[in-house]
């Protein structure tokens, strides 16, 4: 599967895997997520995504999903 180009990712959080650690917003190159005021990750600027996966694959808690917007599948790049 080719690389997925900006904005055709679909970032999802599961907020009640979330602890809250920040490691995907203090390094994702696009600064797509953000800690909301319940201290948990959400997507703020999803259209930014260059779909590289570092979020997904570092959170420790596995409560980030990146997938391609139209087929849903994930990045396999």
């Amino acid at each position: 599967m080719a690389k997925i180009s900006k904005g055709k990712s679909k970032v999802t959080v599961y907020p009640d895997w979330c602890k809250g650690c920040g490691v995907c917003v203090e390094f994702c190159p696009k600064k797509v997520l953000e800690l909301d005021e319940h201290g948990k990750s959400s997507v703020v600027r999803e259209e930014d995504c260059i779909h590289c996966g570092f979020c997904e694959l570092h959170c420790p808690d596995f409560a980030i999903v990146v997938t391609d917007k139209e087929t849903g599948e994930p990045n396999n790049s």
